[in-house]
């Protein structure tokens, strides 16, 4: 089965991936060391509504997800900043963009938080060394992360159970979220059902470095990070959101092993039909857990129109953008099992509650 992809939708496609990334190590991460003294604007206060892509005014469910978005601000010249402000238009579109074609998933199970962040530009990242990449998104992007959830468990969140979510980007800003703030704080971590870290690499070395962390081994685990990054079958080339090590859990069965899962066990994928509008396609991604590198291998989407390789953007045969469309409905089920168990076995108390015992003592 395949599925029409609209030219706007294939036109905005085609942006984001040759904005995202070069295509070689020969692509110089010009400035990048200046990241710090050029970001434009100073920290963002979370009071400010206008800072949030989303957040309920009455949130009804009884968990909530916290959502960070994959890379939507670019550079356009040398001379910007290589972290954007917070209100740059270009990254606020593409916020928005990423949200209906991610965040969406857990909208009928959780009361979805997300807040705005300023973001480094993708292309400097990524072709920075390891720990270049590290200083960056562990600066201002993960600095902006932490204080929103902070914000958001204080005034928003009131003892709820909370799923975290982001992809590229923002899911290596969760990592930095994971290792920093939630350490910190054991009380919040232990309400966290689990963490979808997708599109960004979940290394053995770190979680050996933050043993407080668990990767899912099945469905309904909880306090557990999930992460996937989705390739075609036969690759050889460097992933280069997948650092060695990485782990990955099939999107499809919930398990780590290599067995197969078909496309007709998958509970349909979320692609733009040739109007533009997103609907659901049954049937169409298969996946396979590749250990050697750390991947999901999709064989039965096609590469010509969701990974050809155009230049300047990823490498043919990354399903980069489609990690969350091709399991998207896979997604949402996979978040509401996770859900139930963990109410099923968890008795949240609420932060009032909370506050109550402690000036009762």
């Amino acid at each position: 089965m395949t599925c029409c992809l609209s030219r706007g939708w294939a036109a905005l496609a085609v942006m984001a991936i040759s904005a995202f990334l070069a295509t070689g190590p020969a692509a110089a991460a010009a400035g990048a060391t200046s990241h710090s003294a050029r970001t434009a604007d100073a920290s963002p206060q979370y009071a400010k509504v206008s800072n949030w892509l989303a957040r309920p005014s009455q949130p009804k469910k009884k968990v909530d997800v916290f959502y960070l978005y994959p890379s939507s601000y670019f550079k356009t010249s040398p001379s910007e900043p290589v972290i954007s402000t917070i209100n740059d238009p270009g990254m606020v579109a593409g916020a928005k963009t990423s949200f209906a074609q991610q965040a969406t998933a857990f909208t009928t199970v959780a009361n979805v938080y997300a807040p705005y962040y300023r973001q480094a530009d993708a292309v400097t990242v990524l072709s920075s060394p390891i720990a270049t990449q590290n200083q960056i998104i562990g600066g201002t992007p993960a600095h902006d992360a932490s204080t929103a959830f902070s914000y958001y468990i204080e005034h928003y969140n009131h003892g709820r159970p909370f799923i975290l979510a982001g992809h590229s980007q923002g899911s290596n800003v969760l990592l930095f979220l994971l290792s920093g703030y939630l350490k910190q704080h054991p009380a919040v971590y232990r309400r966290m059902v689990s963490a979808y870290v997708i599109g960004y690499g979940v290394t053995r070395s770190y979680l050996a470095q933050n043993r407080q962390l668990t990767f899912a081994i099945g469905a309904n685990d909880t306090s557990v990070i999930v992460s996937w990054n989705t390739e075609a079958p036969g690759l050889t080339i460097t992933n280069p959101v997948v650092n060695p090590g990485s782990i990955a859990i099939n999107p499809i069965t919930w398990t780590r092993s290599e067995r197969p899962a078909s496309a007709v066990e998958s509970l349909g994928s979320q692609l733009p039909n040739a109007a533009g509008k997103l609907v659901k396609v049954k049937h169409y991604a298969d996946a396979r857990v590749d250990k050697r590198r750390g991947t999901i291998v999709c064989s039965t989407c096609s590469v010509s129109l969701y990974a050809p390789g155009k230049p300047g953007g990823f490498p043919k045969g990354i399903f980069h953008i489609h990690d969350y469309p091709f399991y998207y409905y896979d997604l949402r089920h996979n978040a509401a099992y996770r859900i139930q168990h963990y109410l099923s076995t968890h008795n949240p108390v609420t932060e009032v509650e909370d506050r109550s015992m402690s000036r009762s003592r």
